[in-house]
């Protein structure tokens, strides 16, 4: 199957996905269950050599739980976000939607043992929203993201319940450890966040680092080190200069 083809059946299958999760806005009116099951053994046999029925079984008994995670996370934007006038418009207006059907499908993929196709899952909702996490993170309920363009999750990043971050923010890896044969290693190196937190916008933190529940991380923070929980890291206040004279600068 071409590579073009195989984005257009992810695709369809986030729609479907989609029409299961938000039936009053659906396009597909029935048996949609049975089309996300058909898209999805089409894409297995035709893109990896995997058991194909035990794989469509397994994803199809965490669908529930996808749709009720999915649901949380739409609640949580309008929990969070004062411009919000109805549930209807996070459903149909904002990038936290498209991006959690994408990532929420991705990751129920990864855990099931696919290869490459969760992978292709979520960039396809980077290309499109400008937000990039990995399959493979784990994202509790009720999350929350605010505008979202150039947030970063990395691949073995932890994430509570309740948790907001605001764009441009990065979990990410501080440094890597490599095996004798000089390839990177696979092992824990992105932060966990604990339930409860807020990282506000344009903030890094780095590494296996662990930020207690119910902390806020202002913005433009570089954050490399534990923090306990109910903690408040913010920015040093700006200075406030004399005005320049004759052409001096800083």
């Amino acid at each position: 199957m071409r590579y073009t083809s195989v984005r257009e059946q992810l695709k369809n299958l986030v729609s479907l996905i989609r029409d299961a999760t938000f039936p009053k806005f659906a396009e597909t009116r029935s048996d949609v269950r049975v089309y996300i099951k058909d898209v999805l053994s089409d894409l297995l046999r035709n893109v990896h050599s995997v058991d194909e029925i035990k794989v469509v079984e397994g994803f199809m008994l965490q669908l529930d739980e996808i749709i009720d995670l999915l649901h949380t996370d739409v609640a949580a934007v309008s929990e969070n976000d004062p411009a919000v006038e109805s549930v209807e418009e996070v459903i149909l207006c904002y990038p936290l939607t498209t991006v959690m059907l994408y990532y929420r499908t991705a990751h129920a993929l990864h855990e099931l043992g696919i290869p490459l196709l969760p992978r292709l899952l979520t960039e396809i909702a980077h290309s499109k929203t400008g937000v990039d996490i990995h399959p493979a993170a784990k994202i509790g309920e009720y999350f929350c993201f605010d505008h979202g363009t150039g947030i970063v999750i990395g691949a073995t990043a932890v994430i509570g319940k309740h948790v907001v971050l605001y764009q441009g923010v990065t979990l990410g890896a501080r440094n890597f450890k490599y095996d004798q044969d000089g390839i990177p290693m696979d092992i824990p190196r992105h932060p966990i966040l604990e339930d409860n937190v807020t990282v506000y916008s344009n903030t890094s933190i780095l590494g296996r680092v662990r930020i207690g529940h119910d902390t806020i991380v202002g913005g433009n923070i570089w954050l490399t080190h534990d923090v306990p929980p109910y903690s408040r890291i913010l920015q040093t206040k700006a200075l406030e200069m004399p005005t320049f004279v004759d052409g001096a600068g800083i």
